[in-house]
């Protein structure tokens, strides 16, 4: 089943279950009360996709950020100096205000940033919650899966590692692109063997499989459990191989204004965005912080 979030001719933030080319509205709120409440009925109301606007599919409680899982890129990453040593088992959380939903726009922050990067990423939903238990256990707690892309700003990444911690680089308004739908679990036979591709402009960037992980869905889950979690929290598993900054001339690769971005997972969609600049979002001049010059 694929769950979906929408808006209508005339009412927004509507939930529902999309069957080939028709999406049949679910009687919850929320998709993170679809899963809290264990499910839903349908209301029947029937709506064609055509005449419908995806949204991010869910807005969860806490957003986890796995990071270094796959060893390509991880080595990749030290050589483009973007990271200090990484423990496989590292995380940190992302802004959940910075979520977009598929075909909605990358504002790019040229006042903060010349080195705006993407990371295609398998994400997990979680589907009760729980705490404190083994990768054995994992899978009663994995509700399904969408598609992520880590958009991310280099520049102000490589001052944060000098610290060994990054997330403002990761958490900028509209850099978590999220869809287009959750796919559920019993739709995905093996979540260890699908394969991965990102395209900016039809042209390849990354390509890979999440059966290159360093570190099993099902340990990772149980690893993060020691959090706490929530019924659809949010759970990424970590980027492959081929992002800009790791090219022999990142400036040729580094996102832009006009760009279109498809970032795609075997089994689970194709997550479709745009680079749009400043101005086309705001009327005010690209925000820009001197912080990272201060001498203090």
């Amino acid at each position: 089943m694929k769950l979906v979030t929408f808006d209508s001719a005339t009412e927004s933030g509507l939930v529902g279950r999309l069957d080939e080319d028709t999406v049949s509205e679910l009687g919850v709120p929320t998709v993170r009360d679809y899963f809290e409440r264990e499910g839903a009925d349908l209301t029947g109301r029937h709506f064609a996709l055509a005449d419908v606007r995806l949204r991010a599919p869910i807005v969860p409680k806490k957003f986890f950020h796995t990071s270094g899982n796959f060893s390509e890129h991880a080595v990749e990453s030290r050589k483009a100096d973007l990271s200090s040593s990484i423990h496989k088992g590292i995380v940190f959380f992302q802004n959940v205000d910075a979520i977009i939903g598929p075909d909605d726009a990358i504002v790019y922050p040229e006042g903060l940033t010349k080195e705006l990067d993407y990371e295609l990423e398998l994400a997990i939903i979680i589907g009760r919650s729980g705490k404190f238990f083994g990768p054995e256990e994992a899978e009663d707690y994995i509700a399904g899966y969408t598609v992520f892309n880590d958009i991310t700003a280099r520049d102000i990444q490589r001052r944060e590692m000098q610290s060994g911690v990054f997330s403002f680089s990761k958490a900028i308004d509209t850099f978590c692109p999220i869809g287009p739908w959750i796919v559920t679990a019993d739709e995905v036979p093996d979540a260890q063997a699908l394969a991965m591709e990102l395209r900016v402009n039809g042209q390849v960037r990354q390509r890979g499989n999440t059966a290159q992980m360093l570190i099993s869905i099902p340990h990772l889950v149980a690893y993060h459990s020691a959090q706490g979690y929530s019924a659809g929290d949010i759970l990424t598993t970590g980027t492959i191989s081929g992002v800009a900054a790791v090219q022999p001339n990142p400036f040729e690769f580094y996102l832009q204004p006009g760009d279109s971005i498809e970032a795609e997972i075997e089994g689970v969609g194709v997550l479709r965005n745009h680079v749009v600049p400043w101005a086309a979002a705001h009327s005010t001049p690209p925000y820009s912080t001197d912080l990272y010059s201060s001498t203090d």
